[in-house]
This record gives C-alpha cells, sequence and structure tokens, in this order.
C-alpha cells in the first residue's frame, strides 16, 4: 500500500493542485513510518496572501522525522507559494480514517493549532478513547486468532504472537478529542463533500473539492488497499471496498483523484476498472485453492508460497478478506474444526 521512503528526502512540497474554483491542493508527502511514507494535505481557499480558509487532511506519522517533514511542508506553502498559512490561522484538521500513517501525527498537530478536528462517526471512538477495553480487544484478538486456523506451531504461532502485538497497539498515542462528526454526503465548511467509503477501513471517507478527489486509502495509483475480514472490524471487507469503488466511479466532473499514498491519478476510472480486475483474479485464485477444506492460513501460504515474512499479517488479513466474500456470494462454505478454526471449501455445484 505505502511507497518506501526515498533515501534522499522529498521535495516539502510534492505537488500543487488548483481546482475549478480556484482552491490551492497542496501535496506534502511524509516519512509516516520510518520505512513507508504518505500523503498529507493543505487546502486553501482565498487570496493567497490573506486566505480565507485553510485545512490539513490527515497528519502522517506521530515520529520526528515525520512531524518535520509536516513542519517543512508548511514552511514551503508560505515560502515558494505566498500562501499565508500558519498553525495559528489552520480552519480545520481533517482525518480521513484513523490508521496510524494518517493519524498518529495528530497530537503533535494538536500541540500546534486549535483548529477543530472532524472525522467520521465511526472513528470517533478510536481516536477520543485509543486504549480502548485492552480486555475487551484481546479477547476479540483471541477470537480471531482461532478462526484464522493459527492454533499450531511454527508460522502459526509465529503469526499469532503477532496479531497479539497488533491488539496491543493503540492508533494514537493519546486522546484527541473530535468537534466535528462527519456523515455520509455532508458538505464540511461548504469546500468538501464527504463520501463514506468503506472497505479499506470501516470509517474512512473521501473528500470531494470541485473537481478534485481526495481518495485517501480507498483509491491508490500503485497498489491495492489492505483489507481484513469484516467479521473483525466493522464496515471492513472486499464486499464494502467494492461496493465503495462503485460509489466513486459514478462521480462526474473529477479531473483527478489523490491518494493517501504516491502521486495523482488522472484517469482514475481506469485505475478502479484495473482493480476490479486485479480482484476478480485473487477470488479465482482464492477458489481453485479450496478444492478442500482449508483454513486461512494454510490458504495464505498456498497462495503466496513465497510469502515473506514482512508481509505475513497483511496477506492473512487479505485472504481472510476474500474468503469472508465467496463464502457471502455462495462460492465458498464455511464450517469450523473442533478447536474452532474456519475451514473453507468450495461449494457444491447444482
Amino acid at each position: 500500500m505505502n511507497a518506501p521512503v526515498p533515501t534522499s528526502p522529498p521535495a516539502a512540497v510534492a505537488a500543487r493542485h488548483v481546482t475549478s474554483s480556484g482552491t490551492r491542493v497542496y501535496t506534502l508527502t511524509v516519512p509516516a513510518f520510518p520505512h513507508f511514507a504518505a500523503n498529507v494535505f493543505f487546502v486553501v481557499r482565498g487570496e493567497a496572501a490573506r486566505p480565507e480558509y485553510a485545512a490539513l487532511i490527515d497528519t502522517g506519522g506521530s515520529h520526528e522525522a515525520s512531524t518535520a517533514a509536516l513542519e517543512a511542508g508548511l514552511d514551503a506553502i508560505r515560502t515558494e507559494y505566498g500562501e499565508a498559512v500558519a498553525w495559528d490561522t489552520l480552519s480545520r484538521v481533517i482525518i480521513t480514517h484513523p490508521h496510524p500513517d494518517h493519524v498518529a501525527g495528530l497530537p503533535f498537530v494538536r500541540s500546534r493549532t486549535d483548529a477543530p478536528v472532524a472525522a467520521y462517526e465511526w472513528a470517533i471512538p478510536t481516536m477520543q478513547n485509543p486504549a480502548g477495553n485492552p480486555v475487551t480487544r484481546q479477547a476479540d484478538m483471541e477470537d480471531h486468532i482461532r478462526w484464522l486456523g493459527l492454533t499450531g506451531g511454527g508460522t502459526e504461532a509465529e503469526y499469532a504472537e503477532r496479531l497479539r502485538r497488533r491488539a496491543r497497539n493503540s492508533m494514537l498515542s493519546e486522546a484527541v478529542e473530535v468537534q466535528t462528526v462527519l456523515h455520509d454526503g455532508d458538505v464540511l465548511d461548504d469546500i468538501f463533500t464527504v463520501i463514506h467509503t468503506p472497505g479499506h477501513e470501516g470509517s474512512q471517507v473521501c473528500l470531494r473539492v470541485d473537481d478534485l478527489l481526495l481518495s485517501a486509502d480507498h483509491l491508490l495509483p500503485r497498489n491495492s488497499p489492505p483489507l481484513m475480514p469484516e467479521r473483525f472490524q466493522r464496515g471492513a471487507g472486499l464486499g464494502h471496498y467494492l461496493k465503495s469503488l462503485d460509489r466513486i466511479e459514478a462521480l462526474e466532473g473529477v479531473t483527478v483523484a489523490l491518494g493517501g499514498h504516491d502521486g495523482p491519478m488522472q484517469d482514475w476510472k481506469g485505475r478502479i476498472q484495473n482493480l476490479r480486475e486485479r480482484y476478480d483474479d485473487k477470488l479465482r485464485a482464492v477458489l481453485d485453492a479450496a478444492a478442500a477444506p482449508i483454513t486461512i492460513h494454510d490458504l495464505t501460504h498456498a497462495l503466496h508460497p513465497r510469502l515473506r515474512a514482512i508481509q505475513a499479517i497483511l496477506l492473512l488479513d487479505q485472504t481472510a478478506a476474500l474468503a469472508e466474500y465467496l463464502v457471502a456470494r455462495g462460492d465458498l462454505v464455511e464450517t469450523r474444526r473442533e478447536d474452532a478454526a474456519a475451514l473453507f471449501v468450495q461449494a457444491a455445484q447444482p
């Protein structure tokens, strides 16, 4: 999903787009993780010397390299483009979805500005109580580990422990209050049309600004976004993702899409078609591999025989999302083993 951080620092402002109404959208590429870059956006309206509105979309990571890149980007917007924007004149902060490469920098941003934070209604519990209920989180993860078939030794035990560690991690280092609750179809600040696009993350939103679409991690130019099954997160899963693609594809008058990673997409509808084709191929591969009852763990290794350890958890999530979708479509049948592991097999043909 994410682009490797370049060996040399990226330009402070990766791109500038001007919408049909004259709104300026600046893309800043920041090292959200030590080895992954993400895009954040400054959106400015009004005269450059005296903007009437400025918003920050997403915040990058929490570590120093990411926050320093954010500061450098804001400086460059002022010095290179003459926009009189500053932290203390920021009008709004918007979070597209609460994944750490998009939200973890929010406590830093909050230390710089009092601008009100907006997020989709489902994201608010994560942002305002990032620790949640640790007991419930661990219990849910243990159930998920069993369902995935990670009940033995070897790689099963290794993946189970990595998932337990993931359950102990929070998206945010501290709670941040959300002042504005977003809903699908809202027009925020008379600028952003909010489009709820679950799938990659249940609370994710895309934002339309005139003829430009900020497509978050829903639509990316180089990769398909990681998915996990809906059974583990409300609004996640391939079914939601494909329906959200349909909603985005129906938009008229959008000339460019800017995703949460990598560069702009002029042929964004062509990209949607490419993604559908890729998922059709993945679904066929899952069906072929489930000729006999098989767990998600074993199915993942059958689909990816050269699986690298660093990919394992994301590919387990993806395989589970694909199998879940095929069950819902009636192409696979799900049963349970005695140890509660889910088993998937091709449905009998009529």
